[in-house]
């Protein structure tokens, strides 16, 4: 058996070196031991030293773009067997070329495992340094940081931080090695213990009440919370001193912020479309509402005879501070257009005043309003009906529905018909057009056709 040692552990283009020349020998995964410098690593069967490498011009070895990338990432792994694994899948790749693209061969599947448990130790080691300030034995400052990776990312992260904080002198200790960047030039240390981190210094205070004064308590999530911000790191966090005390307080604080919104008007609601669309905006009433979102109240003549209604402005109506503008308003638009109505004879609003959504990287993704919280932001929706006074009401999809009706109807038996509400409004229910844009092919072209003849009957109803 031959072994193969890399210089150092990190060292990818070391291993696509040695890997290429043991492909281009001919050398089968069994006969190959490989190690990273780590003793516990070594097979004791193998040979002392690596023979000469062959070599390797003329040769060619496959290897996919998405493999290198996976290969690049996964070499970083603490796991000893990440070598052999990532030799036997560039082995296999020269006789399957498109293996990396079998999500079901477990191979493939511990190789993208190591590779997404490496990003994630990369993303939070760029989210959890800390810095502390130190002076500088020239009298200038210098920032420390401590942090404890779960593998070996400290070189392959060096460049974030470089990038971000170019203009400063800083130092990031590992158990593993020192990083140090003096302002122009990278170098590297040994390794270091958490005991040479400064204690606490003026801009950590700075800081702390930074991150008391964006602590939300509306938007609590405990377990969200520590699944991005494991409690291993908090000793390295000078605000996670204070998580367990804000935690503590959350729904007292939350409390005190509905509280001090500012009230209901006690004499009834507002008296014109403008003054509820100016409450909205201030309104923080519920949780939604305090998530840093505009509030989007309705728009459309003050006397129209019909009223639109949706579950709740979506990113792009958020954005533009106007209801059903977006993709699901466009394709409303369109079968609108399509029978023959313009839309602007209608009133259109939403059940819902406030974008409730859930931070995905940088899109914000949808997330549906729970009754309550359609119940509770039933108030502003019953201002612009009483202001407007429909003749009919287009509810479009389930929570637009119980916005007007108090309970969640079931669409599938309920639509296509007009209801008879206790002030003799006529409610016409349908599918939120949203629904109609997750679907494709024939069910697309069937539910499309279902929702024009909805609205068909809607513009019927109407006169």
């Amino acid at each position: 058996m031959i072994a193969a040692r890399l210089a150092e552990p990190d060292d990818f283009e070391s291993w696509r070196t040695l890997a290429r020349a043991h492909i281009i020998a001919g050398m089968r995964p069994q006969d190959i031991a490989w190690s990273d410098g780590d003793a516990a690593c070594a097979d004791m069967f193998a040979t002392a030293q690596a023979p000469d490498l062959p070599e390797t011009q003329g040769g060619t070895v496959r290897a996919s773009r998405a493999f290198l990338d996976l290969a690049r990432s996964a070499l970083l792994h603490r796991d000893p067997a990440r070598l052999d694994l990532l030799y036997r899948l560039l082995w296999r790749l020269q006789q399957r070329p498109r293996l990396i693209e079998d999500a079901a061969d477990s191979d493939v599947r511990n190789l993208q495992r190591l590779a997404a448990q490496v990003r994630r130790d990369i993303h939070k080691m760029r989210a959890f340094v800390r810095f502390r300030s130190l002076e500088h034995e020239d009298g200038g400052e210098r920032f420390v940081a401590w942090f404890e990776p779960d593998h070996r990312i400290e070189r392959a992260n060096a460049r974030f931080f470089v990038d971000r904080f170019g203009s400063q002198r800083w130092s990031i200790l590992t158990p593993r090695l020192s990083l140090h960047w003096d302002g122009a030039a990278l170098s590297e240390g040994p390794p270091a213990s958490r005991d040479a981190l400064p204690q606490d210094d003026a801009a950590e205070e700075l800081w702390l009440g930074y991150y008391r004064s964006i602590f939300n308590p509306a938007r609590l999530k405990v377990g969200a919370m520590l699944k991005e911000m494991p409690r291993r790191f908090w000793k390295n966090l000078p605000e996670a001193r204070q998580i367990p005390d804000l935690i503590a307080g959350a729904q007292a604080r939350e409390v005190a912020m509905i509280a001090g919104s500012a009230p209901l008007p006690e004499a009834g609601p507002p008296d014109s479309l403008n003054a509820v669309a100016a409450a909205i905006a201030t309104c923080r009433r519920c949780a939604i509402g305090c998530n840093g979102t505009q509030g989007v109240a309705g728009e459309g003549p003050a006397d129209a005879r019909t009223m639109m209604i949706g579950e709740q402005p979506g990113d792009t109506e958020e954005r533009e501070a106007r209801p059903f503008v977006g993709p699901a308003g466009q394709l409303l638009d369109s079968h609108l257009a399509a029978i023959g109505f313009d839309r602007s004879r209608a009133f259109v609003t939403n059940a819902v005043k406030h974008f409730k959504f859930k931070p995905t990287g940088k899109r914000r993704l949808h997330q549906n309003p729970t009754a309550g919280e359609i119940d509770h932001c039933r108030w502003w929706l019953d201002s612009e009906r009483a202001l407007v006074r429909p003749r009919a009401i287009l509810a479009l999809g389930a929570s637009a529905g119980r916005g007007v009706l108090g309970r969640t109807p079931a669409i599938g038996r309920e639509r296509g018909r007009a209801h008879v509400l206790d002030d003799g409004t006529a409610l016409w229910l349908t599918a939120h057009p949203s629904y109609l844009l997750r679907l494709d092919g024939e069910a697309r072209a069937r539910e499309e056709e279902r929702f024009r003849a909805d609205l068909q009957g809607f513009v019927e109803l109407c006169g």
